[in-house]
Order: C-alpha cells, then sequence, then structure tokens
C-alpha cells in the first residue's frame, strides 16, 4: 500500500457464533498486506461492535457470520451504526452466506459480501480498490 495513513480495519464476531478460525485468517492476511487491524474477539453484541468502530475510528468495518443470522444482525448493525452517527465506512461481511441473499444485505448497506470460499486476495482488492 502506498497510502500515508494506514487503512483501519475492525474484524468482529456478532453473536453466540463461536467459530473465528475464518475471521482470524482474515485478520492476519489484512495485516500482512499493511492493514492496521483491530479483531474484537468472539460473541460481540452488535452494540458493542459498532461503538468499537466509533472508538477506533476504523475505515472498513469487517463482520464474520456463520450463524444464518447475517440479515437480522446486519439490520441491528445498520440502525446502531446511523443512531451513533459513526461516520461513513467501507462495510464488508463474510461467512455463511446464501447468494440468495446478497442483495438484501446489500440494500441494508453492506458494501461487499464475501461468502465462504471467496479468497483471502478478493477482499484486500475489494479494499484496496474503495479505500482511496
Amino acid at each position: 500500500m502506498s497510502r500515508e495513513k494506514r487503512v483501519r480495519v475492525l474484524v468482529a464476531k456478532p453473536g453466540l457464533d463461536g467459530h473465528d478460525v475464518g475471521a482470524k485468517a482474515v485478520a492476519r492476511t489484512l495485516m500482512d498486506a499493511g492493514f492496521e487491524v483491530v479483531y474484537t474477539g468472539l460473541k460481540k453484541s452488535p452494540e458493542e461492535i459498532v461503538l468499537r468502530a466509533r472508538e477506533e475510528k476504523v475505515d472498513v468495518l469487517g463482520l464474520s457470520i456463520l450463524s444464518g443470522s447475517h440479515i437480522p444482525i446486519c439490520q441491528q448493525i445498520k440502525n446502531l451504526l446511523d443512531k451513533h452517527e459513526v461516520p461513513p465506512l467501507l462495510w464488508i461481511v463474510g461467512g455463511n452466506i446464501p447468494l440468495q441473499d446478497h442483495d438484501e444485505l446489500r440494500r441494508i448497506g453492506v458494501d461487499g459480501v464475501f461468502a465462504v470460499g471467496s479468497s483471502l486476495q478478493e477482499i484486500i482488492d475489494f479494499i484496496n480498490e474503495r479505500i482511496s
């Protein structure tokens, strides 16, 4: 990356899903690619995630959701982003997300959806193409 300021990314695991291997792999890969990454750990509430994103002044919010509850969780996150007046950020979601739900997530406000099987390079490229 040739930016003066490193892009800050918050990687979060909302809900009760206890599987974080993918989230940790994404976080490590983003760090190796030059991003500054904050990983929240497991089982964070939407409120905790949004407040942390605001506090950390991140450029990117990345959620890893394997529980199947991606639509209600993302709707909660969107409502909280608005409520807490979080400045605009790039919002990406990854995990067990069926293709038929991608459009609904984008309607809610998610910028990028990365289903299981997406390459880590796709995520890096997506962020780099959208953050100046």
